[in-house]
């Protein structure tokens, strides 16, 4: 279990969030039954305490108040060391930058056959979507300038998506509506893959590797 003194910093960091104006601290207020309907700007409007902060991670932590929460982590270790295991990495998960989250997750799923994991804020500044176990993170910003940036450049691709039959999946595409930067290609570096844009244009591949003969 966590020291109180963590939890005390995490507090304080909520705080530090809502001062700055970081929307993402509307869901960990939300949690709160009193707050359960404000959207993000209102939960930046509010005058936000540290008791606030306090009581939002002791709900966090699964307690019903910062008085519970002490009581159970007064007797924790400050110094609890854990059996040291070997670093792997394990995922990546590309994030696209975007105008509109709410708009890219519905064009995902209904041109893409993706599903929408979650949308984050009110209104959505934060998502996911995924299929088949591949998943992509949405994140908004006011001036996508990698999509900009991908329309300047050739071929400048922000996810690149390995698929078992590639062709079937640009044939599904099709029948969907979905246009193509770059229709079903044969590359000389050895794959076969085809390019879709999102609503703000960031460039997505989607490829199938040729199989080599090993001796």
């Amino acid at each position: 279990m966590p020291t109180l003194e963590t939890y005390r910093k995490q507090a304080k960091l909520l705080l530090r969030w809502h001062r700055e104006g970081d929307y993402s601290i509307g869901g960990r207020v939300r949690q709160l039954e009193r707050y359960r309907s404000l959207t993000d700007r209102e939960v930046l409007a509010l005058r936000f305490t540290l008791a606030i902060a306090q009581e939002i991670v002791a709900v966090e932590a699964g307690h019903q108040s910062w008085a519970d929460l002490k009581a159970a982590a007064g007797g924790a270790r400050k110094n609890l060391r854990r059996a040291a295991s070997p670093p792997l990495l394990k995922n990546v998960i590309p994030i696209l930058f975007v105008r509109d989250v709410e708009a890219c997750a519905t064009f995902f799923r209904e041109k893409l056959g993706f599903d929408i994991d979650f949308l984050h804020g009110l209104p959505p500044f934060y998502g996911a979507v995924s299929r088949d176990g591949v998943c992509l993170h949405i994140r908004f910003v006011h001036h996508p300038f990698f999509a900009q940036a991908a329309a300047e450049e050739k071929s400048l691709i922000l996810a690149s998506i390995e698929v078992e039959n590639v062709q079937g999946l640009f044939e599904e595409f099709k029948a969907r509506g979905v246009m193509f930067p770059q229709k079903l290609k044969k590359q000389a570096w050895g794959g076969t893959d085809f390019q879709v844009r999102d609503p703000d244009g960031n460039l997505i591949s989607f490829v199938t590797y040729d199989k080599r003969e090993t001796g």
